[in-house]
């Protein structure tokens, strides 16, 4: 039997245009079912009832604080999108492949599954152990297609931090579930429909 060694792995960049449809679909599938089985597994290790977390609530605050979270996330994204240069923005074409051609019935469900399975996982487990620092620091670090330039990078730890914080303001997790859904659902319309035109 050979015996195995790390220093044979080799890691190289992988290039998303040999990517097909069909993988990174399986990808983005397999990988947000993992996050929420993680999610549930650790909610539940923490004696935490997953159904409480996700019961909706009775009023319409964490509308205002997701959708208003989302205004300015927007808005922001906006503003960096025109003063910081296009290639340190790059996530290297994931984001155009995954959206670029999908039916607008696609993009809301991959919006709607991302949403709900990341936040489950980190505002509904992760926070709840370690803060909405630590959880902005590992959900940043998760976004591996951003960590080669640091402006998505810090971007996506503050746009972390944002969602935890009105967590823990609205006293739900369905605002940051809300505003995740809505970042994620805008960017692939707009991803969508900037390149018919």
């Amino acid at each position: 039997m050979k015996k195995f060694k790390f220093g044979d792995i080799k890691i190289k960049k992988a290039d998303p245009q040999m990517l097909t449809d069909k993988l990174l679909l399986v990808n983005l599938y397999i990988t947000q079912g993992l996050t929420l089985f993680i999610g549930l597994i650790w909610i539940l290790l923490q004696k935490r009832n997953p159904f409480d977390i996700l019961n909706f609530p009775a009023g319409y605050k964490f509308i205002y604080w997701g959708l208003g979270l989302a205004a300015v996330m927007l808005v922001v994204d906006f503003i960096l999108t025109h003063i910081v240069p296009e290639d340190s923005m790059d996530d290297g074409g994931i984001n155009e492949l995954l959206f670029g051609k999908r039916p607008l019935w696609h993009i809301v469900i991959i919006a709607a599954v991302v949403s709900v399975c990341e936040e489950l996982l980190f505002r509904g487990a992760i926070q709840y152990a370690f803060g909405p620092y630590w959880t902005s620091i590992i959900f940043a670090l998760i976004h591996v297609r951003y960590l080669r330039h640091w402006v998505p990078t810090g971007w996506v730890f503050l746009s972390s931090y944002g969602l935890g914080y009105i967590y823990i303001h609205s006293g739900t997790i369905w605002a940051p579930i809300l505003c995740h859904f809505f970042i994620d659902l805008f960017s692939g319309l707009v991803i969508r429909y900037r390149r018919e035109s």
